[in-house]
């Protein structure tokens, strides 16, 4: 009588130079990733740091993370709409509305903070719900439906604030969002949970391939990988956990701001979403091809009214911290560059506007370079105007980026 013994497969982990190589390969071939983005954010940061001492200073790597928060939500939002090669531009005015529905319901009508919070993101949903609608149901293009609502929200916005008053937010829970900070402890404790998952992932996700047969990374690979992150958030916490008011004994500042958390949280949340979901993989799908993904059976109308709804949701988010760290919501709240700078920075952290390709990270890093150019040319003395100057040429390379990766990328090419 014999017996069979059925082993899994396995296969080697590939050395470090193997993987680098593959790595430049990926490049090589168009598939830059966030490369060019985190690039950027090192050498504008050594660039002001050199320039102005003070940009590395904690209180203002401290309003750095603050200044840049809303702007990363609705990037995020905006990322699940530019994977289908499609567009919002109403997604900042939407931020505005939702802001203004929040703060009526608190100051005008004594809501407490969980209901106008929960109404204004339910306002967040229609919206999103109302253009994913009229662009897959009636086929108007998205360009064209989003430059409507942009205009319409407007108008919705002075008629909530009756035509432009300022309406002021004293709820300690709502400002705590974007002005406080998280006790010293519990940001060592977030970072360490944080970091054990993370390792227990890079670990799961090695082992995982050898044991498909698929060629894995070396231990020393992924210790590497984990250590970088480690060192990376270490030295963030360690740097907003440091004393960074001029009085501590009046006024302490100590710890991360309570948005960061937020932000870190919702990046973990999507990017879950779109790389171990259906929902995720039909995104890209869809974006990558659509007639080959209805033909697949993956229902491309409801995956794309979920994307607007998804981008307009966070939109509201990104309005409720806009209006924490401005203690108030106007008219001017979600308007301005607010919308081109998120469509901006959803780009320059390297998703393509052709659909199909991009990650939640892009939004947060994209934010950190606009965040890092407006705080750093404000410390220079430079006036709004170059800022945008400096920040539209930023965009148009990381575009220019992305159209010769994506050629690049072509049979033939």
């Amino acid at each position: 009588m014999s017996t069979t013994v059925t082993e899994k497969s396995t296969a080697p982990a590939a050395p470090v130079g193997e993987l680098v190589t593959s790595y430049v390969g990926r490049i090589r071939g168009g598939n830059m990733g966030a490369l060019p983005s985190v690039i950027a954010l090192v050498v504008l940061s050594v660039v002001f740091w050199i320039a102005r001492p003070v940009f590395m200073t904690q209180g203002n790597i401290a309003n750095l993370f603050t200044q840049g928060a809303a702007i990363a939500v609705i990037a995020m939002g905006l990322i699940f709409v530019l994977l289908l090669g499609e567009i919002d531009l109403s997604a900042g005015f939407t931020s505005g509305v939702c802001a203004a529905v929040l703060a009526v319901l608190l100051t005008d009508k004594g809501w407490p903070w969980y209901s106008a919070v929960l109404v204004s993101l339910l306002t967040g949903v229609v919206i999103g719900l109302v253009i994913g609608a009229i662009v897959v149901k009636i086929g108007v293009p998205s360009f064209v439906v989003t430059l409507a609502a942009f205009l319409a929200l407007q108008g919705v916005a002075l008629k909530i604030m009756d035509n432009g008053r300022n309406i002021s937010i004293h709820d300690e829970t709502i400002l705590a969002v974007a002005n406080k900070n998280v006790p010293p402890l519990l940001g060592w404790a977030m970072y360490a949970v944080l970091l054990a998952g993370f390792a227990f992932i890079q670990y799961r996700k090695s082992r995982a391939r050898t044991q498909l047969g698929l060629t894995g990374e070396t231990a020393a690979v992924v210790a590497l990988r984990i250590a970088a992150v480690a060192i990376v958030a270490g030295v963030a916490v360690a740097i907003l956990n440091d004393e960074r008011s001029r009085n501590p004994e009046i006024n302490s500042l100590q710890g991360m701001p309570i948005v960061v958390p937020i932000i870190v949280a919702l990046l973990l949340l999507w990017t879950f979403v779109l790389n171990r979901t259906s929902f995720g993989r039909h995104i890209y799908a869809v974006g990558g091809n659509v007639e080959a993904a209805r033909r697949a059976g993956i229902p491309v109308d409801r995956i794309k009214i979920s994307a607007f709804v998804l981008c307009s949701t966070m939109a509201a988010v990104g309005g409720l911290i806009a209006a924490s760290r401005a203690n108030s919501v106007d008219p001017n709240t979600g308007g301005s560059d607010v919308l081109l700078t998120a469509v901006g920075a959803a780009v320059i952290g390297g998703t393509s506007l052709f659909g199909g390709r991009g990650r939640m990270l892009d939004a947060v890093l994209g934010a950190a370079v606009v965040a890092v150019i407006n705080n750093g040319m404000g410390l220079m003395g430079y006036s709004a105007g170059t800022k945008f100057v400096v920040t539209g040429f930023v965009l148009l390379l990381a575009a220019g980026v992305d159209a010769l990766s994506r050629k690049r990328s072509l049979p033939g090419s």
